[in-house]
């Protein structure tokens, strides 16, 4: 008998990337028969490559490699001889559309993700809006499999706990965290500016907690050019903190300390969901988009998000789109105060 192999595509940002991880988790856990490859850009393989002992991870290079038409036919090639016996199309845009269509034609079993698309439109309409919670990316990744006849139950609770994480020894200037210590990480930015609190007021977030709490550190995630240059100014001028990115080098070393945090603050970005991974409760400060629109980490409850209600918000699902007000209202009218005390309440209710 065939043994049944399912490939699942999701190539994207980060964030979209992370969402898979509980959804195949429970899959290789409730059918250890199955097996079970992952396709995506290099970037996710530390997700994936010991999650789970029947999960394998497949890395492509969308943009040089396997670019444009010539370039998926060589993968779908490379792909079809591996035998699958189902695909699962997470990612639901053209260069996935295309692999779909030529398994579609060779006779595979294939699904694909429902965006909702059309809710998503009701949520952030101009004129009166929608305003209910929508069907979250992980039940979207597990109506997939289900469609090819895997339903799952979503159980997972941290990469650390399934043991595809293991802790890691941590640079001197980070050291062994005291048992006295509050372990603070804050990510202050995201790809679009509709998602990010002014760097002005976060700043006086982080004065506020070490004022507050003289036995916290602070620990900044963000490796972009303007993350390393507004890191570096804030640890020069405050003591306990530090530029974690730049210290750990790499997604293992980033989700090992992310574990070991007694609160994550992050706008609706990478690291809201890297956090979730390492199964760390985040502060989450929402602008331009919202939670209903299904987003959230895995996790993480909603009574934990920072956000202002606004007759224009959400205007975006992604944060992409310029603000219609013009001055991101919504961002700038969040107080530091409000993000201190949630994060005070956090900490102090630490699961």
């Amino acid at each position: 008998m065939k043994t049944e192999h399912i490939l699942i595509i999701r190539f994207s940002a980060m964030g979209d990337v992370a969402m898979t991880v509980p959804v195949v988790y429970s899959l290789a856990k409730q059918y250890p028969d199955l097996r079970i490859t992952m396709l995506s850009r290099g970037f996710a393989r530390p997700f994936f490559e010991n999650l789970a002992p029947n999960v394998s991870f497949m890395e492509a290079d969308i943009k040089s490699e396997y670019r444009g038409i010539k370039g998926l036919n060589a993968l779908y090639r490379r792909l079809a001889a591996k035998k699958f016996t189902a695909i699962a199309d997470l990612h639901g845009v053209l260069r996935s559309d295309y692999l779909r269509m030529r398994f579609c034609m060779d006779g595979y079993k294939v699904a694909h993700i429902d965006k909702h698309r059309a809710d998503k439109r009701r949520l952030t309409a101009t004129g009166v809006k929608r305003m209910v919670q929508l069907q979250s990316s992980f039940q979207n990744y597990a109506d997939v499999l289900a469609a090819l006849g895997y339903p799952v139950k979503i159980e997972f609770k941290s990469l650390f706990a399934s043991g595809a994480c293991t802790e890691q020894v941590f640079p001197e200037e980070i050291g062994v965290k005291q048992p006295s210590e509050k372990w603070i990480g804050i990510a202050p930015f995201a790809a679009h500016e509709g998602k990010i609190y002014p760097v002005r007021l976060m700043e006086k977030v982080v004065q506020q907690l070490l004022e507050r709490h003289p036995d916290s550190r602070i620990f900044f995630f963000g490796g972009g050019a303007r993350e390393t240059e507004v890191f570096g100014e804030w640890c020069g001028k405050y003591d306990r903190c530090v530029d974690a990115s730049g210290l750990m080098r790499g997604i293992k070393g980033e989700l090992a300390l992310m574990s070991r945090l007694d609160v994550m603050i992050s706008m609706d970005s990478a690291n809201m969901h890297l956090a979730s991974l390492a199964g760390t409760q985040v502060v989450s400060v929402w602008g331009a988009t919202h939670p209903y629109a299904g987003f959230m980490g895995w996790g993480q409850s909603v009574g934990n998000a920072v956000q202002i209600d606004l007759p224009c918000r959400p205007c975006s699902i992604y944060g992409n789109k310029p603000c219609m007000r013009g001055d991101y209202f919504c961002l700038k009218n969040i107080s530091p105060e409000q993000i201190v005390e949630r994060t005070e309440f956090v900490m102090n209710n630490k699961r």
